[in-house]
């Protein structure tokens, strides 16, 4: 058999059986794992192979021999193309069944550590419309149906303008959205008003293959409080189109409190290290938990589920069982949040962040919450957080760990074993991750509590907080 027709083989009536990390669907095919984009675990189907490696193979569904008991209908006509919430077609009870598995093998069967009993996920009560910022692309390469597809070439005028969302595994092409599910309005009416205008004024958008093009990305952010704020990043600036626009949204739409703006030539989309502009109203928004307020500007993390952060907060808050008498870090603090949070319960809070904007909006959080007994330092973990670090603001008592998916540098753990506090709180969205490095600290430490917190319905994602006491 040829390498081609290897590739294009059909497998039948295969049972899905589990979820992978990356939220495909898992099967066994004899001694082969077969990975299945658009299943569920219960479904029964026909595959076609679209890639094949000596002890795995990719694929896609050619038919549906038998739906599994989980399924449900989606909510969105867009889930399987934009990846964004590709278990809008499985039932949410069990979205989280499958996501506490995931935890499970993640520190017992794969990182083999000794586990306590896994309570069940903290289950999201608002499952749509639950995301606090979103970011849209503009691109000049929409992602065109199969129907499209024939239009064009059929000669047929298609308009491949886009302002969505990238489309899963491929960088450079966009879906265009009409209704989006995951933040409520009027983030759909801002995004659909400000398409609507930018094509009207021929404002050309972004092509991420060529990096031509006027218009890159929109990110819409909101509070509880109802203050909303939208940053425009363009190309390079065109005073008379740039201010044509933003005046157009600050117009349109009354309900924008934060109007800010981005230059951007750089060939990839992050603003982390450029200036962001304010064009009309605040520089940031204010959120509220418990009484405390929070700053949080253009460029600062807050968790994008801001009902279930408060879940999660919580339970970082019992797990670490303060008293007022310990002195306690919070590594990767971001705006502060957390250090603020569990403040009046310590003596001392110390708090590190690579974000030197973010460690502003801290100590101004702390500042207008009346927190004094918080001190918060920027610069690269593996810099700041040193033995010398920990010797000078003096040795904690507890040591919240809140890192990127990527987890914690070897030399910050190097550190945090020499502080060997008597308790470390590890918060993750990535299971793995962070069982690989709680396996670091199993010579002094034992986890005595796990919690997974779902702060992301329809999708493979879960926050995952783990207790680790001394062993003394």
């Amino acid at each position: 058999m040829s390498k081609r027709n290897k590739i294009h083989e059909i497998l039948e009536n295969v049972t899905v059986v589990d979820i992978a990390t990356d939220g495909r669907a898992v099967a066994k095919v004899h001694d082969l794992v077969v990975f299945i984009s658009h299943a569920i675990p219960g479904d029964i189907v026909d595959v076609r192979v679209i890639k094949k490696r000596k002890k795995y193979v990719e694929t896609v569904p050619v038919r549906f021999v038998k739906y599994s008991p989980y399924r449900v209908e989606a909510f969105c006509k867009n889930f399987e193309g934009c990846g964004g919430c590709k278990w809008q077609d499985f039932d949410y009870a069990h979205q989280l069944v499958f996501k506490h598995k995931h935890i499970t093998d993640c520190f017992a069967r794969i990182g083999k550590l000794p586990i306590p009993e896994i309570p069940p996920v903290i289950r999201a009560e608002q499952t749509i419309y639950y995301r606090n910022k979103l970011e849209f692309t503009f691109s000049s390469n929409r992602w065109l149906s199969a129907e499209e597809l024939k239009d064009a070439a059929d000669g047929k005028e298609i308009d491949n303008n886009a302002l969505g969302f990238h489309v899963q595994g491929r960088f450079d092409k966009a879906i265009d959205i009409d209704v989006c599910y995951l933040q409520a309005d009027p983030s759909n009416s801002i995004r659909n008003g400000v398409r609507e205008f930018a094509l009207n004024e021929n404002m050309p958008f972004y092509n991420l293959r060529s990096h031509q093009g006027f218009l890159r990305t929109m990110i819409i952010r909101t509070s509880s409080n109802g203050e909303l704020m939208v940053i425009v990043t363009f190309k390079f600036d065109d005073v008379e189109k740039r201010e044509k626009l933003l005046n157009f949204i600050w117009k349109r739409f009354p309900e924008v409190s934060s109007l800010m703006y981005v230059i951007n030539p750089k060939l990839n989309d992050s603003i982390a290290d450029l200036e962001v502009n304010t064009f009309r109203g605040k520089a940031f928004l204010t959120e509220e938990m418990e009484g405390l307020k929070f700053k949080i500007g253009a460029k600062s993390f807050y968790q994008t589920n801001s009902k279930q952060a408060y879940e999660l907060y919580r339970i970082i808050r019992d797990f670490a069982g303060l008293t007022g008498n310990e002195i306690v870090y919070d590594l990767y603090t971001g705006i502060g949040t957390i250090a603020n949070f569990v403040a009046k319960n310590a003596k001392k809070v110390i708090g590190v962040e690579f974000v030197e904007e973010a460690i502003e909006d801290a100590n101004h959080n702390s500042a207008i919450n009346n927190v004094f007994n918080t001190f918060f330092f920027a610069g690269d973990m593996k810099d700041v957080f040193t033995i010398e670090f920990i010797q000078r603001h003096g040795t904690p008592d507890v040591v919240i760990i809140d890192p990127p998916r990527a987890g914690v540098h070897p030399k910050v753990i190097e550190a945090l074993m020499f502080a060997a506090p008597s308790k470390v709180i590890y918060v993750s969205c990535n299971p793995s991750s962070q069982a690989r490095d709680i396996a670091l600290m199993t010579d002094n430490y034992r986890i005595t509590a796990i919690q997974p917190v779902d702060m992301f319905p329809h999708t493979h994602h879960i926050e995952n907080v783990v207790k680790l006491e001394r062993i003394n």
